[in-house]
């Protein structure tokens, strides 16, 4: 899978989200940036995340996420 692929699919299902995608032939690297996020614990988090990707994952296009989930503020001190 592409990464617009990727980034398309989290944005449908996430709305208003912002992700990087780094794909490695069927391994994607992601870091997601969601509002959504606030309040959720980690695996709250991951959930949503595989919600967007579930479909790529069953049917093979994507083997293995790596992923780091953010809220808006959480990202900008990451940032700095």
């Amino acid at each position: 899978m592409e990464a617009g692929e990727i980034q398309s699919l989290l944005q449908q299902h996430i709305p208003e989200s912002e992700a990087r995608v780094q794909v490695d032939g069927s391994h994607v690297n992601l870091a997601v940036v969601s509002a959504q996020f606030e309040g959720l614990n980690t695996l709250k988090r991951q959930q949503l995340v595989y919600g967007a990707l579930n479909q790529a994952i069953a049917d093979g296009r994507i083997h293995a996420v790596n992923m780091k989930t953010f809220t808006p503020a959480e990202w900008e001190q990451a940032q700095s």
